[in-house]
């Protein structure tokens, strides 16, 4: 069955296809969901409520465009409204450090510590960095979507990016001081 028919069948609520484009999606926009959860087990529940979300939703795709990008943004969409509600994406000052340089030496950071670390940046830090750094976004786009003020998306990327390479220069000091014993 082809993913036309399958999403067609998907929209006639069948659960067999159904519990197939769960299993053809699922890895994808796990690893969505992961970028913008604060664990390994928030992220799991979101990729659960995304799903249930996504198939109440799945009548409205109309076949323009990709499906896996729909899908995408409908996760993206309930993880960031999961925290609105929850109010962690407000902050008051709109005060803008200078943006910090990161020099980072590959061989010595590894991508695991990388992704751990920005999962480890307050919420409202983590999502504005993803959504500008990892999925493109404009920082008007993230205002309107995080119900927040421009300002307020520019200063909170800087701030994720000040704690980031925080993290990555006590790292590679950590690395280094390892290296010289």
């Amino acid at each position: 069955m082809g993913l036309e028919q399958l999403i067609q069948e998907c929209q006639r609520d069948n659960i067999k296809a159904q519990e197939q484009l769960y299993r053809l999606f699922a890895p994808k926009l796990f690893s969505v969901c992961l970028k913008y959860s604060r664990s390994y087990a928030d992220a799991q529940d979101n990729l659960q409520d995304g799903f249930l979300l996504l198939f109440r939703k799945i009548g409205q795709f109309q076949f323009k465009g990709s499906f896996e990008g729909w899908a995408k943004r409908l996760m993206v969409n309930n993880v960031l409204q999961k925290y609105r509600s929850q109010g962690v994406v407000e902050l008051v000052s709109e005060n803008i450090p200078d943006e910090p340089d990161v020099e980072i030496e590959t061989e010595e950071v590894s991508m695991d510590f990388l992704l751990g670390i920005i999962q480890q940046l307050p919420d409202r830090y983590r999502m504005v960095f993803n959504l500008y750094v990892t999925d493109g976004f404009s920082h008007k786009e993230i205002a309107e979507m995080l119900n927040i003020t421009t300002g307020t998306s520019k200063s909170n990327l800087a701030r994720a990016r000040m704690i980031l390479k925080e993290k990555i220069e006590a790292h590679q000091g950590n690395l280094k001081s390892t290296y010289s014993k």
